[in-house]
């Protein structure tokens, strides 16, 4: 596979046109049909690069790529009809990694798929930022966690939650600052989602491997401490 693709597009004969045309050339594809439903599979998906249509139901793709940005640096690029400059630069400044406007021809939008993904394996520094904490080992540039030699299966919230933990080894975090870093300022979801993530990466670490290097500070948060 040459990497996993998201389609986030409302027109499903658009949706689909492109999805098999990027089947055909070796991509996993996955399909969003409205902005809500999108931005979540962006964060928690494993995708590789979105390909995120402005105009859509639930969340606008300029709102999308808002949200994404503040916790994401997954190449976007924008489909969209509109063709004016301030379109251009909105979207651009936004966080996009380039933009393609309908009606266009695959063979453009593949060759710009391919620059974006060469853009972001090429800035992606070797051996990149590397958090150790005793034998867990966690990679952001590869965006990987191994421990010892296995590489452990984490969605993109709980890989940026663990890293957040790694980071701070031995400082409690409370569940406020915790939402902010992590969720987002503007997070309207669920209060308890820390509390629930946190048992998913103890259910995948502490659990999984007998060990223990997520502690609860009671009233307060949450900490990780080498146990080594």
């Amino acid at each position: 596979m040459n990497g996993k693709i998201l389609i986030v597009e409302d027109e499903e004969k658009l949706a689909r046109f492109i999805e098999m045309e990027l089947q055909h050339e070796g991509y996993e594809a996955g399909k969003a049909p409205d902005g809500r439903t999108g931005l979540s599979m962006a964060l928690d998906g494993g995708f590789d690069l979105v390909l995120l249509d402005i105009m859509l139901p639930e969340l606008s793709g300029v709102e999308v790529l808002r949200r994404l940005r503040k916790q994401s640096d997954i190449p976007v690029i924008l489909l969209t009809a509109r063709d004016t400059v301030m379109d251009k630069v909105t979207g651009l400044d936004g966080g996009a990694d380039d933009y393609i406007t309908k009606p266009f021809a695959i063979e453009e939008l593949l060759a710009r798929i391919r620059a974006s993904l060469r853009k972001k394996q090429s800035t992606a520094a070797p051996g990149g930022d590397v958090l150790r904490a005793g034998r867990l080992l966690l990679d952001s540039a590869r965006h990987t966690v191994f421990m010892d030699d296995t590489q452990l299966e984490l969605t993109k919230r709980e890989f940026d939650l663990l890293a957040m933990l790694m980071e701070n080894q031995g400082i409690v975090l409370t569940r406020d600052r915790l939402l902010e870093q992590v969720w987002g300022y503007d997070y309207q979801g669920e209060t308890n989602a820390v509390d629930v993530y946190i048992r998913f990466l103890r259910s995948k670490i502490d659990d999984a491997f007998g060990v223990k290097y997520i502690y609860t500070v009671r009233g307060v948060g949450y900490t990780l401490k080498n146990e080594d």
